[in-house]
């Protein structure tokens, strides 16, 4: 891969990963629309992993929490962040499953634009709809470990490109009325352990002799997407106390239009 193509997809892939207009789908289409070799699965696991570290730098102090919190119930005292830590593997344990039957039974078949064509746009309505009936009552410290399994559960829809990782946990929990900001929040720790799993299960590969090629390569567009998502993050986050998901809604709306029309019309 040219240093260009490997910067386009680092830095498209850093600024959507944690939008709700799905980061799997942008990167399914860029060697699509651009006639590029499609950069693989690896490549996509790669830049996904420099948008872990990004996620883990914002939210550090959420992390030390829990990681507080883990060394708290050793001396047997329950402390939020041991139930924040909690909440996330309760959250994380239907996406290994759904992630492990996806790898085994479709692999990449998936991977296909007119899937992206058509989920972009359903999923934008559901988002939409969602932020609009979701009341704004509960924040972060009020989740639960159901709560945590129905945003769980709604995060194995990801698994088809276009859906959006972040866009239906964050459907998932306005739904059960946490606020845009809680909402968002949770979902991005959320990813800690989604990113992770597939980071270390795919880039296992990146060590066989075959792809001794694609190490420079995957630092590089790691490093690039880390700076793209962390910004993409704080933006993020800052929108989200005065403003809706509404941008991103019409976002999807055209992406997923001017898709179909390529596809069925053009």
């Amino acid at each position: 891969m040219t240093v260009l193509q490997i910067t386009v997809l680092a830095i498209l892939q850093g600024l959507t990963e944690f939008l709700p207009i799905s980061s799997s789908g942008h990167l399914i289409l860029v060697p699509v629309l651009t006639g590029w070799r499609d950069q693989g699965l690896l490549m996509d696991v790669a830049v996904h992993v420099g948008s872990l570290g990004a996620v883990l730098l914002y939210f550090w102090r959420d992390l030390w929490a829990m990681l507080r919190g883990l060394f708290s119930a050793l001396r047997g005292r329950n402390e939020p962040g041991l139930r924040l830590a909690l909440y996330l593997i309760v959250g994380t344990i239907p996406a290994l499953i759904v992630g492990l039957l996806v790898s085994k039974y479709l692999g990449d078949t998936l991977r296909r634009v007119e899937v992206i064509a058509w989920s972009l746009p359903i999923f934008g309505v559901v988002l939409w709809l969602a932020d609009r009936a979701g009341l704004r009552i509960r924040r972060i410290e009020h989740m639960t470990g159901v709560h945590a399994l129905i945003i769980g559960i709604a995060q194995t829809l990801a698994f088809v490109p276009g859906t959006s990782r972040s866009g239906i946990t964050i459907v998932a929990a306005r739904l059960l009325g946490y606020e845009r900001a809680d909402a968002a929040r949770f979902s991005f720790l959320l990813s800690i352990p989604a990113i992770a799993a597939a980071g270390i299960w795919e880039g296992r590969h990146l060590f066989e002799p075959e792809h001794a090629g694609l190490v420079a390569d995957a630092a590089l567009g790691a490093g690039i997407a880390f700076a793209a998502a962390f910004i993409a993050i704080a933006a993020l986050m800052a929108w989200l106390r005065h403003a809706s998901f509404l941008p991103f809604v019409i976002y999807r709306l055209l992406l997923g239009a001017g898709l179909l029309a390529w596809i069925y019309v053009l």
